[in-house]
């Protein structure tokens, strides 16, 4: 059995909606996806640079190998 911590960041390539960077994230880190998700899309409704962010990890962090 692995543990959150063994996972290393990367994109998910299964359970994605638009790129996997939240599955990824939230994989790499013990999360729920879809809580993850929830606080993203609220997130866009506060003032900053959130897709700025999500389109920025979307290219630097690598996707997955499964298919």
């Amino acid at each position: 059995m692995t543990t959150p911590a063994s996972y290393r960041l990367r994109r998910a390539s299964r359970n994605k909606l638009v790129a996997g960077v939240c599955a990824g994230i939230a994989r790499r880190y013990g999360l729920s996806r879809g809580g993850l998700r929830v606080a993203f899309l609220i997130s866009c409704v506060l003032p900053g640079p959130q897709f700025v962010a999500y389109l920025l990890l979307w290219i630097l962090i690598p996707a997955d190998d499964q298919p």
